[in-house]
């Protein structure tokens, strides 16, 4: 397996072929409640998180996905992330941020060809830029904090499969 790339990668994602079939490693997973961990298993999906009292803000998940080559081996997909709702909630504000970018792109547009001022629209859409730079060093500070915590799921997750 290749390691993690330190590159703009939002969700990191990993391959690994495994010589074991697919419903052992399913049940392994199940079996393994280690603390801090918590693993739930749905059908072919495994989602590993920290519990609770260990997690904080910025703490990631394990999204595992294992699919079956043969009665002998078996696919798994990983996906770290950050917490969903965390996720829904930043890509909500990246969204709103744009929205708003393009409809005062557009008064100003129009201003324009009115001959009215549209300075005030230019200066809005330079701190929507600034407001977007903001959110995107939030976003790389919070997964920075958040790495310690990856590399401690990505070696339950090894534990386990060994």
């Amino acid at each position: 397996m290749k390691p993690i790339p330190n590159d703009i990668v939002l969700r990191p994602r990993f391959q690994l072929e495994l010589s074991t079939p697919k419903e052992q490693l399913l049940e392994s997973f199940e079996k393994s409640q280690i603390p801090p961990f918590l693993v739930k298993r749905l059908d072919e999906h495994v989602f590993i998180k920290f519990s609770p009292e260990h997690n904080h803000f910025w703490s990631p998940q394990l999204h595992l996905e294992i699919d079956g080559l043969n009665e002998t081996s078996s696919k798994l997909h990983g996906v770290f992330g950050p917490n969903p709702t965390l996720w829904t909630f930043f890509m909500f504000l990246h969204f709103g941020v744009a929205t708003i970018f393009i409809i005062l792109g557009v008064w100003a547009y129009s201003s324009a060809s009115l001959n009215k001022p549209y300075k005030f629209q230019l200066v809005l859409m330079v701190f929507m830029v600034l407001l977007w730079i903001v959110l995107y060093i939030f976003g790389r500070t919070g997964k920075h904090k958040g790495k310690p915590q990856m590399e401690e799921l990505y070696r339950f997750m090894m534990g386990v499969l060994t």
